[in-house]
């Protein structure tokens, strides 16, 4: 009886086993149908974006360039804050512009700020009538830029108005060409797309590959296809009176992202954002892994912030880690590595097209090895721009809101 016994409870386990690794194959199987339809999504989206760049380069051949009677005088509000790589060719470029009639206005908030001497030495090499030193400790929100740019403001003697970045190395034709398309009244605002240039290391290449082969990329599409809209505040112009119908930097000094914030104000007035097929060029400039992770993630907080539902639905078209992650669930048998290999290969192949004939960017096309780590590294951090609720600008810690808004830390403690 007793081995009648030890029998019964042996066949019981086996059943007990045998219905676990049951359940466990159908999870798999459930498994691997859902991470298979992002994988095909993506590999579709990537065969399309490599359409888009190819396409926008015969649109940029085609764009044509209608100035004012006379060029408007314009002022160039940059915004500065700290040493930067590069900073000097960089700020340089913007007073080398061939344009008749311009103020370059250099702004800081901290009176302290180790950029301030680099900035009065352009100043003495270019004049004051050329170049404007602002110091002002302005805070009408959280956004560090815009309060940047409050104080810059009340310096610029001009009313049509350039925005650049710090980090942006301008072509002398810069200028004639972002504010050309301002002639016509229907448009509020123009912008540019950038592209990331100066990588050194490794991280600096993820992050370049993070800009241009990712976001600019989608930014292509969009701007081809029309699938959505956008604005780029790296690099844009309006006018001061268009500036003020949206209640000027100050209505924008607690969002995250200002830029959108810019555009979507604008599209309400009835008026037109104009997208102009010309890259300048951003350069890259972190100093750690650490700082280049925090990046990441703060690039995926920006989109989510700007459009939430549109950034949940970029999960359906990361076709690297779902393709990974379907050869896993696979066993790696030879469906799925030979899905894996497929989408790996057309994600390579579609990235350097898209790197090479819409932005020539050979730095990008140098450091395509990267890519597979960043497109991995990029599922991570999709999801913590949907959990974590701080967001860190350079080396300040904010909480943000739902709508898109920081609040000081401090204050949300």
């Amino acid at each position: 009886m007793l081995g009648t016994g030890n029998a019964t409870d042996a066949r019981l386990a086996g059943m007990e086993i045998m219905a676990i690794q049951e359940t466990a194959f159908m999870i798999l199987k459930i498994l691997a149908w859902i991470f298979l339809i992002p994988t095909i999504g993506g590999s579709i989206y990537a065969l399309l974006c490599m359409i888009a760049a190819i396409r926008f380069r015969t649109l940029s051949r085609k764009w044509p360039k209608n100035p004012f009677g006379s060029w408007p005088p314009v002022t160039v509000l940059k915004p500065v804050h700290g040493l930067e790589k590069n900073q000097r060719e960089n700020l340089r470029s913007t007073c080398l512009q061939d344009y008749p009639h311009y103020q370059v206005v250099f702004s800081v908030q901290d009176a302290a700020d180790p950029a301030i001497p680099l900035l009065k030495e352009i100043q003495r090499e270019f004049g004051t009538e050329r170049v404007t030193v602002a110091i002002e400790n302005c805070h009408p929100g959280t956004n560090g830029k815009i309060n940047n740019m409050v104080g810059g403001l009340r310096h610029a003697r001009h009313d049509t108005l350039v925005i650049s970045d710090s980090d942006v190395f301008l072509k002398p034709d810069y200028i004639k060409t972002i504010v050309a398309p301002l002639a016509d009244p229907d448009v509020g605002c123009t912008c540019t797309f950038y592209k990331a240039t100066g990588a050194d290391t490794w991280f600096e290449k993820i992050e370049l590959l993070t800009l241009n082969a990712d976001f600019i990329t989608n930014v292509l599409f969009a701007h081809v296809t029309g699938a959505s809209r956008f604005c780029l505040g790296a690099s844009a112009a309006l006018h001061r009176s268009t500036l003020q119908q949206i209640g000027g930097f100050e209505g924008l000094a607690d969002y995250l992202v200002e830029d959108y914030e810019m555009g979507r104000r604008i599209w309400k007035l009835g008026r037109k954002v104009k997208i102009i097929p010309y890259f300048v060029n951003t350069t890259v400039d972190l100093k750690s892994p650490s700082q280049w992770w925090n990046h990441q993630v703060y690039w995926d907080q920006n989109t989510r912030a700007a459009r939430p539902y549109a950034f949940f639905a970029t999960a359906l078209v990361r076709s690297v880690p779902f393709a990974l992650l379907f050869a896993a669930t696979k066993m790696g048998d030879s469906l799925g590595l030979g899905v894996m290999a497929g989408a790996l290969l057309l994600r390579l192949i579609s990235a350097a097209v898209t790197l090479g004939l819409g932005l020539r960017d050979r730095e990008g096309l140098r450091s395509l090895w990267l890519l597979i780590f960043r497109d991995i590294s990029s599922l991570i951090t999709w999801l913590l721009a949907f959990t974590k609720r701080t967001t860190i600008w350079r080396g300040t810690s904010f909480i943000l809101t739902r709508d898109g808004r920081l609040v000081a830390r401090e204050a949300g403690s």
